[in-house]
């Protein structure tokens, strides 16, 4: 078996050009390890956007050599070239240059898992019939020798045209070097002959691409007569003549009969990879790798299900445990700046608006970015590992028991991070029924917005005390997010027994070994999500401090009883600035709730993005010198009502933190559900049944409570 010696790229050789010398199309299965290749290959020097016309993201990434700079494409994950998901059919369009503002790729690097190589080959056999040059990066080499995989290099090689195969391990960086050798001047080199695996309609596709009016490659022919006249095919059909459709049934009926096209397809496909397998790879048995052991046990039910739950309960308790250093570390930060300002500033608007306003309100929700961090890096290790895909296998019959599959829970385990993604992540899943009811099942797990709200009221008025070995800080975090997930799961039930009722879909799903997680992939995601963290307290949550600011900071009051305290009178000025004349208007709707006039301005203030509540709250009440003297959750355990009953009671406090728990406050999710469903009907109904889940909740708590 070939080896490939370990070794990195530095990051020195890795930078961003306008004008790329060729651009290479990164193509895959999921799990393939697609995503950490094209991280090793790209480093940080990758740009995220949207294809055009259309919601799914385009990765792209520049590796720089001495000779090129080559622009890598990270398609979206694909089994093959007919399309059975709409991120499919955007790889797939991407890869045939079908897709509108996209250039065509000059070539391809196929990523192929070496521990599956059964499903791989299928995917690089067609890619062969692309005519384009291509190297094959064979990924998790060193699970495959350590599961008892012996294969042949070189043999391998030979049945697939001659083209390069370099053995990569893309979590450690082994073979790294030799693929980036490989990529250059690839996209200048000769296409490889393709592998014939079914000659019989490739004779067909030759035979049609001669009266083409346009020139056509082979496959896109042969996708017609296999796939059919849908989709993107039916441009290959126009660009065959006018009487072309009689033909392709013609040839259709003689090649398949009445086998289904795709059933045909795949028994001569892996016909010919069986073939090639059994010359090139060669497993010694016995063997039981750590790996092997681990995912037996864990794919046991009661073990499985147990060890889930077990791995969401540490997770949370490191959210509290091991960022309250550094969030000390931030508040101090920000209340000394804050002072430093308003001492060098002296008193006025201005010095009020940058020290209360801005550093107050931006400050207030920066303080919670290290517990968004450690919650982002267990997802990220718990899905670079293939955990995440077991936990999909685990949930497979809960979720069948609400009419959902195990498809469902991938995107709903995403929207643990935003439910922005996790809808998103629903175009994986065919049947329309599951999708809306996924879709609206999403926005209950609790996001990262919610955590900061969670983590003020928790650490405010929760003991953090010891339950067992267990902190109860830490249950209660653990306890909203399993609310979370149940009210999600009965809100899907709800839906499929009333207004989606339908046939419970099928689920299958290729569990992928354990690996180690890559470190560096771990490291561009992680910094990635707290870029997006970061811009939105830049932006929206800046944008709001200010506006909340200006609100409470104006109109100004002149005629304040000089022998009110400063504290008094900066309530004072507060109870009669606009913002404290809004909140008073839509007291009495909320005070059933027990909420005050500002805890209902910032609740109304958070309802086109939750997370700058606590902006809000921190701007409403750090007005005033006492803010540079307490923290903002001393704050809250001092408000008052006018008769001087506290405002943040037990019973008010966890109804509040239910309706945050339920209630819908993000115009991001609003928006793209109308994007994903084509229509308002379902954000509005998905609003307004949220919202009246959060207020009933709330309402229930305080009164029974």
């Amino acid at each position: 078996m070939t080896k490939a010696t370990e070794t990195l790229i530095p990051l020195s050789d890795i930078s961003v050009r306008r004008l790329p010398n060729a651009s290479i199309a990164v193509v895959g299965s999921p799990n393939s390890g697609k995503s950490t290749v094209f991280n090793r290959l790209t480093g940080l020097r990758q740009r995220i956007g949207n294809y055009p016309g259309v919601t799914v993201e385009r990765h792209v990434g520049t590796l720089k050599t001495d000779d090129q700079t080559i622009e890598l494409v990270d398609l979206p994950g694909t089994h093959g070239l007919s399309a059975h998901s709409f991120e499919e059919q955007i790889a797939i369009d991407v890869i045939f240059g079908r897709m509108q503002g996209t250039q065509p790729p000059d070539a391809i690097l196929a990523v192929v898992d070496a521990t599956n190589l059964y499903q791989g080959l299928y995917l690089v056999q067609q890619l062969l019939e692309l005519e384009r040059p291509i190297v094959i990066a064979l990924t998790m080499i060193d699970a495959a020798e350590a599961g008892g995989l012996n294969i042949d290099i070189e043999a391998l090689a030979a049945h697939l045209s001659g083209i390069r195969i370099c053995p990569v391990v893309a979590t450690t960086g082994r073979g790294i070097n030799e693929l980036r050798n490989a990529l250059v001047g690839l996209a200048d080199e000769e296409a490889p002959a393709p592998a014939e695996a079914w000659p019989e309609i490739s004779a067909v596709a030759e035979q049609l691409a001669k009266t083409a009016t346009v020139p056509l490659r082979r496959a896109e022919i042969e996708r017609l007569l296999i796939d059919g006249a849908t989709g993107a095919n039916q441009h290959v059909l126009d660009c065959l003549g006018t009487n072309a459709a009689a033909e392709i049934d013609r040839h259709r009926e003689e090649l398949f009969g009445f086998d289904p096209p795709l059933a045909r397809e795949a028994r001569v496909r892996y016909g010919w990879v069986r073939a090639v397998l059994d010359d090139v790879q060669q497993r010694i048995p016995p063997f039981y790798s750590w790996r092997i052991r681990l995912g037996a046990w864990i794919n046991r039910p009661i073990p499985g299900t147990i060890g889930l739950f077990l791995v969401m309960a540490i997770v949370f308790q490191a959210v509290f445990a091991w960022a309250t250093p550094i969030m000390d570390l931030i508040d101090n930060a920000s209340a000394m700046l804050g002072s430093a300002v308003s001492a060098g500033l002296g008193e006025g608007a201005f010095s009020s608006l940058i020290a209360d306003g801005v550093i107050a309100g931006v400050g207030s929700v920066i303080i919670f970015l290290p517990q968004i961090l450690i919650l982002f890096v267990f997802i990220i290790l718990l899905e670079d590992s293939g955990y995440l895909a077991r936990a999909a296998y685990l949930m497979d019959r809960a979720m069948r028991s609400v009419g959902l599959s195990g498809q469902s829970i991938i995107p709903m385990i995403s929207s643990f991070a935003c439910a922005v993604p996790g809808i998103m992540a629903t175009r994986v899943i065919p049947n329309r029924r599951d999708r809306i009811a996924t879709i609206l099942a999403a926005p209950f797990m609790t996001c990262s917005a919610r955590l900061p709200v969670y983590a003020l009221l928790i650490a405010a008025f929760v003991p953090a005390q010891d339950v067992g070995f267990l902190n109860l800080q830490g249950l209660v975090l653990f306890g909203l997010y399993m609310f979370g997930i149940i009210a999600g799961i009965l809100t899907a039930l709800l839906i499929r027994k009333t207004a989606l009722r339908g046939p419970k879909p099928p689920f299958a799903l290729m569990l992928p070994e354990f690996r180690r997680p890559n470190i560096q992939t771990v490291l561009i995601q992680l910094l990635g999500r707290a870029r997006v963290f970061l811009y939105r307290a830049g932006t929206v949550i800046f944008s709001v401090a200010v506006v909340v600011w200006a609100l409470s900071y104006y109109p100004r009051v002149t005629d304040i009883d000089p022998l009110l305290t400063e504290h008094q009178a900066s309530a004072a000025q507060l109870e009669q600035s606009w913002l404290g004349r809004a909140g008073k208007f839509v007291e009495p709707a909320f005070e059933p709730l027990g909420w005050d006039w500002r805890v209902s301005s910032a609740v109304i203030a958070g309802f086109p993005a939750r997370e700058v509540v606590v902006a809000v709250l921190g701007t409403v009440y750090a007005v005033g010198d006492e803010a540079d003297q307490s923290t903002l959750s001393q704050r809250l355990k001092t408000a008052t009502w006018p008769d001087g009953r506290p405002v943040f009671t037990f019973p008010m406090v966890i109804g509040l933190l239910i309706f945050y728990a339920c209630c819908l406050q993000c115009a991001a999710t609003l928006a793209v559900i109308r994007r994903e469903t084509n229509t308002w009907r379902w954000p509005v109904f998905a609003w307004v049944y949220m919202t009246s889940i959060g207020y009933a909740g709330a309402l229930l708590a305080f009164q029974l409570l």
